[in-house]
């Protein structure tokens, strides 16, 4: 009887050292960093990974995560040093690199985002509040994503946190600013086309004037030419036809009645109302043959013998 009850005490005692063993050790994994707390108090920084042991039943063993840490910002509306407006969007990095400071700051991660992101909202307007519009989108944003860093750098340390980052998504205008910008543009751009079709249309109009000047004296030229040589190919016409009528009068003057009668009876319903005793059919009768000289005789000298019936017939 006293065996049992001795053994079974022995097995509670024993049962109770297993669980307060098993109570005295915590284990920290490679991305976390402790803080065992004793009645609320801290008592030391556990950084490195493995198993640790505490007081069973007293010590409380708070984790803190290691690891960078996110910190999203709600976009927020700044005023921009030229008074522009802007909607910003960032975000920072951080992470915890004094637990004790951390917990007794601001406890959880939780609190921590909540201080951080009005730190990170008043940077935001002091720095971006002493930029221009354009320094902000274009310029100097990675200057300016430093200063913002550094400044909440300084106001974070006091919570044990180390800020990795500070980088700004989004930097753009309000939706009615933006919509104003893009109609003010969008004139400038019509203004400035409109400008270069009237450069262009002044341009064509010029190019087309010397074109049209130019085509008017190569014309001038062309046609001042074409006469002179015209004129020039009458006079050896001329000259020609002069020593022609030297050389023999007769023929000549037999040669230049049978170029009209070929000009006048075409063959195309032409019609004459002359004598037939006309000084034109002088060639058709016997007293225009009579007259011509003896040395100026040619195949056409049977037509000159035709009666004049035939002449005026041939004429209709």
């Amino acid at each position: 009887m006293k065996l049992g009850i001795v053994g079974g005490i022995a097995i509670v005692v024993v049962v109770l050292l297993l669980v307060l063993g098993y109570s005295s050790l915590f284990s920290v994994y490679q991305t976390q960093q402790a803080l065992v707390v004793r009645f609320g108090e801290p008592v030391r920084v556990v950084r490195d990974a493995g198993i640790h042991f505490k007081v069973p039943l007293i010590d409380n063993v708070i984790y803190v995560d290691k690891r960078i840490l996110d910190l999203e910002n709600p976009a927020q509306e700044v005023i921009a040093s030229d008074q522009k407006r802007l909607e910003v969007d960032a975000f920072a990095r951080y992470k915890v690199i004094n637990p004790l400071l951390f917990y007794q700051a601001v406890s959880t991660v939780e609190g921590a985002n909540v201080r951080l992101a009005t730190l990170l909202n008043s940077a935001l307007r002091r720095v971006l509040g002493e930029a221009t519009l354009t320094e902000v989108v274009r310029d100097k944003r990675d200057e300016l994503m430093i200063r913002v860093r550094d400044q909440l750098e300084r106001e974070a340390q006091s919570f044990g946190i180390s800020v990795v980052d500070v980088r700004i998504r989004r930097a753009d205008l309000p939706p009615q600013n933006s919509e104003a910008v893009y109609q003010r543009m969008q004139t400038e751009r019509q203004r400035e086309a409109a400008e270069i079709r009237a450069e262009g249309s002044q341009a064509a109009q010029e190019i087309r004037a010397r074109a049209d000047r130019e085509v008017t004296v190569l014309v001038a030229e062309a046609t001042s030419k074409a006469e002179q040589t015209r004129g020039e190919g009458d006079a050896t016409r001329n000259s020609i036809f002069a020593e022609a009528f030297n050389k023999d009068p007769s023929f000549f003057s037999f040669y230049r009645s049978m170029q009209a009668y070929e000009t006048g009876l075409k063959p195309n319903d032409t019609r004459l109302l002359l004598r037939p005793d006309s000084d034109f059919f002088r060639y058709f009768n016997s007293r225009g043959a009579s007259g011509r000289s003896a040395g100026a005789a040619s195949p056409s000298s049977t037509a000159a013998t035709s009666p004049p019936g035939a002449a005026a017939a041939q004429a209709q």
